[in-house]
């Protein structure tokens, strides 16, 4: 037994130093190995947090600029909302402004077609006052004088025509207040009452608008 323990001493005598060496190393590369352990986890909390950074970053870095972007597209529909106004108005001046030159070019005559109305009253009543019994050859200056009368009035009426003045004759219509000037009121038989049984002054329109209303006699109800 004693030789068998001195050979098992004998065979693990070389091996010891190896055995205390790697017992010696073995505490670095368990300390190496943890480092390095230790490493890598920094290393994957240090990406993670910048991936969280970067993350973060875009989201606020998008938040501004959809708040930019609102910004920026309601002052661009406030601009355009001005801008809308601004022509709607300036087309609105532009129409006022083309219809007073209109109604100058047509109404500018309307003082002007007054003083004429008298003329044309004065030449009616003269041709009226003639009487048509005497209207004879054998009075070969009045009848001249008549005619030429007849003619001059006809003459006036084709003028006022080609300027838009035309004649409110309105016997027998019903009674109008923007056409017509009522003088009295009468019972007439057989005529509707509102109706217009008598023109005392004949009336003018100019362009449709009333220049001189017709003095007129309406008939009312008996």
């Amino acid at each position: 037994m004693a030789a068998v323990a001195q050979c098992v001493r004998g065979a693990l005598r070389p091996r010891l130093p190896l055995l205390s060496v790697a017992l010696r190393t073995s505490p670095r590369l368990l300390c190496a190995a943890t480092q390095q352990k230790n490493t890598g986890q920094n290393l994957e909390e240090d990406q993670s947090q910048s991936q969280n950074e970067q993350k973060v970053e875009p989201s606020s870095a998008e938040k501004l600029l959809a708040e930019e972007k609102a910004k920026l597209e309601e002052q661009l529909k406030e601009v355009t909302e001005k801008y809308k106004r601004a022509l709607a108005d300036a087309e609105n001046v532009r129409q006022r402004s083309q219809k007073l030159v209109e109604e100058a070019k047509l109404y500018g005559i309307q003082s002007f077609c007054k003083d004429l109305l008298e003329v044309a009253d004065i030449l009616e009543k003269a041709t009226e006052s003639v009487p048509k019994e005497e209207i004879k050859d054998e009075n070969p200056h009045l009848k001249s004088l008549y005619e030429g009368l007849v003619m001059t009035e006809m003459q006036i009426q084709k003028v006022f025509k080609k300027h838009g003045l035309l004649r409110l004759d309105p016997v027998g219509a019903k009674f109008d207040p923007y056409e017509h000037e009522a003088l009295f009121h009468t019972p007439v038989e057989g005529q509707e009452p509102g109706t217009i049984a008598l023109v005392s002054k004949i009336g003018y329109k100019l362009h449709g608008r009333t220049l001189r209303p017709a003095l007129v006699g309406v008939v009312k109800e008996a």
